[in-house]
This record gives structure tokens, sequence and C-alpha cells, in this order.
């Protein structure tokens, strides 16, 4: 039985990032993936949809950029040869083996306290390990909907890897995974409808960017449904051939392709937890708050931590855990996460709304730029968005910033930076901004919150 200073099981970015810090540091690192090292953002997830994105967004706007070649420049990011139906992830497996880490590809489960074992090809491994890492990732939920495996729909891994345009597109869900594939599906001809069972898209942003977002959608000609709750599927019941999803309402929704985006599932039940006491589902469940350690030995890193889901964060945690576990005196700290959907216009968030920061007891206020409006928003020709920032009065620093404007998920970063450095609003108004950058909006309200708090 090999012994590790670490196995991680899962090789996404929070593994990968795990796995490269572990060896910076000295340490012994075997890591397990049963698909693709690297997880889902470099092959299924962010690369992709970025590099669609990029081709939809030129292709909308008249340039020579046919859903061809935006198919065959996403297989050039995610590494699928021509033909080939997957992406190939051996240039993440040799980064690690480089790195010195043992790498399996296989099942891998926790089998007692320090003990994991690898099953592949009616192999098994046995390993043991100082520290046992949980960085498997999330997967496309399946909403419990009737006749919804008749109309074999697709996840984020059929809608990025696709190479035919469907006919027509239903999509279930209107977070930001929905949102950017109706935006590039739209932008290159396909009829598309978004059903979002609550009442605003992106429900975890900032209630103007979810307002940016609509109007976007909508824009390029999406049809978007909230309030309503998709409760039954009919295959090819609909025009030309076209499933038939049924809302809760009576009414209903129809598309060649159906989309699932309703959320993550996280494939934690069957690792064998058990063997350190967590409990993976019920009342006494580990709770998703992104504490990394979930007992002496046992860390959990990436979207079954929490406490929210993104590349970054993973990598962040990942890295972070290694630390921790090798006796770095760290914890999380969350305050300056930022989100960012890389829609046309892009919409950008960090810390708390002021509705959050006022039900946690901040005496907090906001100052509030209409995109469109400003000298930056009048030379792109900008129909929606905004900036908005999140002061407290008491320490007299940001507590949360969101925009939806072009460069958003870049603009956004001054304020990450502010909020994690506890930087004064003070600093911020006096600090020279270019001219007419986004980041100028910025320095015009961090101007109007001091004279707020000096008033």
């Amino acid at each position: 039985m090999q012994r590790f200073d670490f196995v991680i099981i899962g090789a996404g970015p929070a593994g990968e990032a795990a796995s490269h810090k572990a060896r910076a540091l000295g340490a012994s690192v075997a890591v397990i993936d049963r698909l693709w090292f690297g997880g889902s953002c470099p092959h299924i997830g962010c690369v992709p949809s970025k590099s669609l994105l990029h081709g939809a967004d030129v292709h909308a706007k008249g340039g020579d950029y046919p859903w061809s070649r935006a198919s065959a420049r996403r297989d050039y990011m995610v590494n699928r040869p021509a033909g080939a139906a997957e992406p190939d992830d051996t240039s993440h497996v040799s980064a690690l083996e480089a790195d010195g880490a043992v790498v399996y590809r296989g099942e891998g489960r926790i089998a007692g306290r320090g003990r994991v074992t690898v099953t592949h090809d009616g192999t098994t491994h046995e390993l043991e390990a100082a520290n046992v890492m949980v960085a498997v990732g999330s997967t496309s939920k399946r909403p419990p909907i009737e006749g919804i495996a008749d109309v074999n729909p697709w996840t984020n891994r059929e809608a990025t890897l696709a190479r035919e345009l469907p006919k027509s597109l239903l999509v279930l869900g209107g977070g930001p995974t929905g949102c950017e594939l109706a935006q590039v599906y739209a932008r290159f001809g396909v009829p598309v409808t978004v059903v979002q069972s609550g009442p605003r898209l992106v429900p975890t942003e900032h209630p103007r960017n979810a307002e940016s977002i609509r109007w976007a959608l909508e824009h390029d000609g999406v049809r978007v449904i909230t309030g309503k709750r998709a409760v039954r599927a009919r295959a090819g019941a609909g025009r030309d051939g076209a499933h038939v999803i049924d809302l809760d309402d009576g009414s209903s929704a129809e598309g060649h392709a159906i989309l699932l985006a309703v959320g993550r599932d996280f494939p934690v039940r069957d690792l064998g937890l058990e063997h350190y006491g967590i409990a993976t589902s019920g009342p006494d469940a580990y709770r998703r708050d992104g504490s990394l350690r979930l007992a002496d030995g046992l860390w959990v890193i990436g979207d079954p931590a929490g406490p929210e889901l993104h590349t970054h964060q993973g990598h962040y945690q990942g890295e972070l855990a290694v630390r921790m576990a090798l006796g770095e005196d760290i914890a999380p700290d969350y305050r300056a996460l930022p989100r960012a959907t890389y829609m046309d216009p892009e919409a950008a968030s960090v810390g708390v709304s002021l509705d959050q920061a006022i039900a946690a007891g901040l005496d907090a206020f906001e100052c509030v730029a209409d995109f469109p409006k400003t000298s930056k928003g009048y030379s792109v020709e900008a129909e929606t968005g905004h900036v908005t920032i999140v002061v407290d009065r008491a320490t007299r620093e940001l507590v949360g910033a969101a925009m939806a404007c072009p460069d958003a998920s870049a603009a956004i970063h001054e304020c990450v930076l502010a909020i994690k450095a506890h930087v004064p609003v003070d600093v911020l108004a006096e600090t020279i901004h270019a001219f007419p950058s986004t980041s100028r909006i910025l320095n015009g309200l961090f101007a109007e919150a001091k004279a707020t708090l000096d008033a």
C-alpha cells in the first residue's frame, strides 16, 4: 500500500490546484479522476462557453464568424480533434505528472480513515493518506419532471460540445449557465426560450444585474418566462417534432433540444465519508459553508465545499486547504469572492447587496450610476447597465459592488481588492482613474460615498 501526504479524489480546478500547491511545498500527492483531468471547466464549462460567446458576439455584430467557425474554435479550445466525440485531457495529466504527482484514472472511494481505493479496469489500488481531499466537483441536476428522460435532454456538456445547431432550444433554468448558452444559440439564429421557476433570472446575482441580463436576452430575441415551473415533458409533441414542456400554470413551451440548467448536484454520497462520521444528506449533513475541513485529515474543496460555485473559488480553496493541512494558521475568507456572467453585456458582483448588508446588521447605503448615462456608456452606445457600490458607514469601507457593462468582469476587481484589503472609501475617492473607463465611473461613486459619509 502506497502512502501519500495527500490523496485527492477529483482532478478538476480545485484538485489540480491542491496537487500543484502540495508538490510546490514538498508534499507527496496522488490524484484520482474517473473522467477528465482538469474537470468540467476546460472541457464542457468555462472555456468552451466563453469561446462560443466570443464567436456569437462577433457573428451578431456582422463579423465573418459562422457556427462552423465557432464550433471549430471551441474544439481547438477544449483540445478535441476533428471527428472525436470527447476532449483530450492529456495536457492536464502531463502537467500533474511533470510536477511529481502520481495520477490514477479510475473510481476513488474512501475505504477507511486515511485509506482510499482506486478501481479501474477490474483492478483495485489501495492508498494511504495523511490527508484525503474530496474535490469531485458537481454535475447537472436532473429535475423530477415527468417524461424528461424521453426528450434526451442536454446538459452543459451537450450544449457546449454540440457541432450542429438545433432547430430550436428550450432552456430550463435561468442561472448564469442557462443565460450564457441561451445568448450563444440565439445569436446564431436559433429560436430560444428560457424558463425560470423563480421571479427573476440569475437569482443569486444583484437585482440590477438580473434586469440587464434579461434585457440582453430579450434584445437578442430570446423568449424569457419567469415564475413558472416545468411539470411534464412530451417528446416530439410540438410543432415540427419539437418537444413540449408543460408548465405549472397550464401553459407550455417548446424546443427541439431541451437544456437542463436548473442547478448542480454534488456526487459525494458514495465516497465513503461515513468512515469519518460525515453525513452527506439529511439534517446532519455537512454544511457547504466553505470551511474546507470536515474532520482530522479530511477536506472538501471546490463545488461540494461551497459557499458558491466558481472555478476561481476552487483554485483558491485547493491551495488554501493544502496550506491549512500542512499547519499554516489561516482560514478561508470569502468577503471578496467575485462573480461574473460573461454575456453581452457582462455582469459581475462582489460582496453583498444593500439588502443583504442591512440584513446583516450593517448601517449601509449604496451609490448607483446608470451606465448608459455615463461617459463610457455614451461612448459605446449602451442601452442597459449600471454600476453600484455598497458602503458601510461604521468602517467607511466598501462591502459590496455590482455592475453590468461591457467590461464588468475586469472592472469589478478594483472593488474585490478594496474589500479584501479594507481600503477606505477616502483612499478610493482620491485615487486617479483613467477617463472615460468604467473604473472612472467607480471613482465618481467613491467620491459620492465620501461626501455622504462626511455630510
